[in-house]
């Protein structure tokens, strides 16, 4: 058990992560795969830094920071969230854990793959989130596009709903050995009328599908909030000034809750979420 898990290794989670340990919480950060900081050439618009820095080396040097605070930082994928009275159940590919409070400081990551008819059948047959929509196509035959561990878990949160569940990984290769039926061919085209009826391979063939869920790469900011009935503003979180979701102990902050998309208002937002995560679970002991 601890007082304040974050979600996120970038600017936003690890400055969350220092300000609540540094204010006396127990505090964890869970992080996995590629930050949008590590592909920033230079930033030279951050304080501090005369000549510039490297975002590969800024995002470093803040995961570093951390771990020189005794802050617990492990690269875990995390695959969902859960809360059950009053504490926060975070499902990783090999661990369990529990906190009082939770950071979503994922950045904001765009799960659309480029496949012609995604955006026209979204919300008319094109799904993000397994938990949320399953329920819809009971005893229908679905697919789900991706080829990562994230992809797996909505297969699995699927199939005892749907009639079938294939996974389409779109030219990849699936991570792990599944149950389910896999198919790597390239997706053209997602057809329908006024709802998905069939996905077009380049190759030519089509197969009948009643529903689409899209599960590419890991899960996001986004992700979990469907999952938990966040409320949303397009892609991004809804907080309050307190960086404070519409659920009691749920924080977000950064790139995940929109706005500027610059590291010092990550800093900003994180300090904030951390302060406010750890006097949440200070009140409510």
């Amino acid at each position: 058990m601890v007082d304040v898990l974050v979600i996120g290794a970038g600017p936003a989670g690890i400055s969350a992560a220092i300000y609540a340990k540094r204010a006396g919480a127990n505090a964890i950060v869970l992080y996995n795969g590629e930050s949008n900081l590590e592909k920033a050439h230079k930033i030279d618009n951050y304080y501090g830094f005369e000549n510039g820095i490297d975002g590969k080396k800024l995002y470093e040097n803040g995961i570093k920071q951390a771990k020189n605070l005794e802050i617990d930082v492990k690269e875990e994928e995390v695959f969902n969230i859960k809360k059950e009275n009053e504490i926060f159940f975070i499902e990783t590919e090999n661990n369990e854990y529990e906190a009082k409070s939770v950071i979503i400081a994922t950045g904001n990551k765009k799960l659309r793959p480029n496949i012609k008819g995604v955006l026209d059948f979204e919300g008319k047959g094109i799904s993000y989130c397994a938990i949320c929509d399953g329920f819809f196509y009971r005893k229908k035959d679905v697919v789900v596009i991706g080829s990562g561990k994230f992809a797996i878990k909505e297969a699995d949160d699927l199939k005892n709903i749907a009639n079938s569940v294939t996974i389409l990984t779109n030219g990849g290769e699936l991570v792990d050995n599944s149950d389910y039926k896999v198919d790597t061919r390239i997706i053209k085209e997602i057809h329908g009328e006024n709802k998905v009826n069939s996905v077009e391979f380049e190759d030519g063939e089509e197969i009948k599908v009643d529903g689409v869920f899209i599960a590419i790469g890991e899960a996001g900011g986004t992700d979990f909030a469907k999952k938990m009935g966040v409320m949303l503003k397009g892609d991004s979180i809804i907080v309050d000034e307190n960086m404070k979701t519409n659920i009691d102990g749920l924080y977000s902050c950064g790139n995940a809750a929109g706005g500027l998309l610059q590291v010092c208002k990550a800093t900003y937002e994180g300090a904030k979420a951390g302060l406010s995560a750890f006097k949440y679970v200070k009140d409510n002991k």
